[in-house]
């Protein structure tokens, strides 16, 4: 029996794929003295028991090996009202925490003012898969807002109402 190859085209993969909305996160953490910060569109639930979260960073990120030199992160979920902090952590800006109004989170991990909700994690495990890796984060703290979520649907930025 021999096996098929299929091959798909990656432009159609991303436009089928961009059908699903996703919401969008800005992880942060420490890197010696420095914050850092990474955008993700891939935060998700894994598991309630134990409580794990996970996100899929790009293999080539520069912000990645920084926030993983740490060992935790916290995971925070973009109002609707914030697509210009989104912009400002996929620039290339050397400080991009110096107009985004924060606080720290009790593991003492940046915390951005005013977002839909939180989770501080502890990095529980890292795995390769395709050209992305799979970040694992046991949940040690976490809260909400009232805010309604920014969602990333079709290439572009969405406020989302209230439910």
């Amino acid at each position: 029996m021999s096996a098929t190859t299929i091959t798909i085209d990656p432009r159609d993969f991303r436009d089928v794929l961009g059908c699903c909305p996703t919401s969008v996160a800005v992880i942060t953490a420490h890197h010696g003295d420095d914050r850092v910060g990474l955008v993700v569109g891939t935060f998700t639930s894994i598991s309630l028991d134990p409580p794990l979260v996970g996100f899929f960073p790009g293999i080539g990120s520069s912000t990645w090996p920084r926030i993983a030199s740490g060992g935790r992160f916290c995971a925070n979920i973009l109002s609707s009202e914030q697509a210009h902090i989104c912009k400002t952590f996929t620039s290339k800006s050397d400080d991009k925490f110096a107009d985004v109004m924060h606080g720290l989170s009790p593991a003492g991990l940046p915390l951005i003012d005013d977002i839909v909700a939180w989770v501080d994690c502890r990095i529980e495990s890292v795995q390769q898969i395709g050209d992305h890796l799979l970040v694992v984060g046991a949940v040690e703290a976490m809260g909400q807002g009232t805010a309604s979520p920014l969602v990333f649907l079709k290439g572009g930025y969405f406020a989302t109402a209230a439910i």
